[in-house]
């Protein structure tokens, strides 16, 4: 289960370390794309399909949500390989979108792994929190209407 948050440096030249344990679940060969918020998102292959089809809510009719989404994850899709020493290269376009400095936080979620900038991610972490007590307590109350 890919869980934990890990710190890893990102290099002049883009590479960095996947965290040992989120690589030894996501195996040698990992999609990279373009996620929500500003972050990436890294997934196995084989977890790559259902989370999309979890995005899109599995619709064969492409909606013009279902078309963004899949442009927006899709079309910014890398499939990335690890060297022997779980080193993948972060292409220049992710680097960018995700504003990656030298400072990167791994952050697992069960079927995918977010890569944040440290400093991004510090405010993002600030703002959850603060707000935390709200998240629960609207969820709390989506789960209850769908119930009902």
């Amino acid at each position: 289960m890919l869980v934990g948050t890990y710190a890893s440096i990102l290099s002049p030249n883009r590479r960095t370390a996947i965290p040992k344990k989120f690589l030894k679940e996501l195996g040698d060969k990992i999609i990279m794309a373009r996620w929500y918020e500003g972050c990436l998102v890294v997934v196995s292959e084989v977890s790559w399909l259902a989370l999309l089809k979890r995005l899109t809510g599995g619709e064969r009719i492409p909606t013009e949500p279902v078309r963004d989404t899949e442009r927006f994850i899709l079309g910014s899709a890398y499939e990335l390989a690890s060297d022997f020493q779980g080193r993948v290269t972060v292409p220049q376009e992710l680097a960018d979108y995700a504003h990656l400095t030298t400072k990167l936080i791994f952050i697992g979620l069960i079927d995918r792994v977010e890569v944040w900038d440290e400093s991004v991610w510090r405010e993002k972490e600030k703002d959850i929190s603060a707000r935390a007590s709200q998240i629960i307590e609207k969820l709390a109350n989506e789960t209850k209407s769908r119930v009902s």
